[in-house]
């Protein structure tokens, strides 16, 4: 497989888990094995846009066991002979190469991935600032080019922006270092929040600068948050931001 892989360093291996399940986008050659109209397999590929059950192949590292996972869409791009070429988003966690082999299931004739690119991952697109293993260490060997800021930057960004497709919650600078020490999220701490937050889903609660303080486990819905005066809006789950970073403004002992 080749595509987008975003790489995380240091502290910002923090921020993975928001990464692991978030949507991808591959381009990918299934290899046919015996003779199908075209008609027929756009058919077939279209019904696979939905909740679709997978057991994860043998070669995988995860557990074998049935689970679902979401197709956003499936979008056919061409046949030759028996090569199909197909664009797909969905769900992360999804094995493509058990998706072909359904496929052929289905069209009853058999097939297997022969090709797969990954165009997608979570925030990160193809074409928008990616770059290769070869330039990485082109740049980390040429004294010159390790000397340039604005060259790094284009090989390193800042962890917030691995976040952009999660929800946000935006905290006054008062309640960040209790959330740094692993306290959990009340509703006096929260200033704005984004919609989209739905109870029991991941979120980013980030200071008023736009700054990464921590992963949390949303309690409640954006609607919910809003009108709440008290209570805890979202269990800390990781911390991101170090200790001290912003003054303490809360006493110890208290929650």
């Amino acid at each position: 497989m080749t595509g987008v892989l975003p790489v995380t360093l240091e502290d910002s291996t923090k921020i993975v888990q928001a990464l692991l399940y978030s949507g991808k986008e591959y381009v990918c050659l299934m290899r046919l094995h015996g003779e199908a109209a075209e008609e027929r397999v756009k058919a077939v590929l279209s019904e696979f846009e939905d909740t679709i059950y997978q057991r994860p192949p043998l070669r995988a590292s995860v557990k074998r066991q049935l689970r679902t996972r979401r197709i956003y869409y499936i979008d056919f791009l061409e046949i030759d002979g028996r090569n199909v070429l197909f664009k797909v988003g969905c769900e992360g966690g999804t094995y493509i190469r058990k998706l072909c082999y359904d496929v052929g299931e289905v069209l009853g004739c058999g097939a297997h991935m022969q090709e797969l690119r990954r165009t997608r991952a979570g925030p990160f697109v193809e074409g928008e600032s990616m770059v290769t293993l070869h330039d990485v260490a082109y740049c980390f060997m040429d004294e010159q080019h390790r000397k340039d800021v604005e060259v790094l930057r284009k090989f390193i960004q800042p962890m917030e922006k691995a976040l952009a497709l999660v929800p946000k919650v935006y905290v006054r600078d008062s309640a960040v270092d209790a959330v740094c020490h692993g306290a959990n999220l009340t509703a006096p701490g929260v200033l704005s929040l984004e919609t989209g937050v739905s109870s029991g889903s991941m979120v980013a609660v980030l200071s008023l600068k736009g700054e990464a303080v921590a992963l949390a486990r949303a309690m409640a819905s954006t609607e919910e948050i809003l009108n709440m005066e008290h209570g805890v809006v979202a269990k800390t789950e990781r911390v991101l931001m170090p200790r001290g970073t912003y003054p303490k403004c809360w006493k110890s002992g208290e929650a």
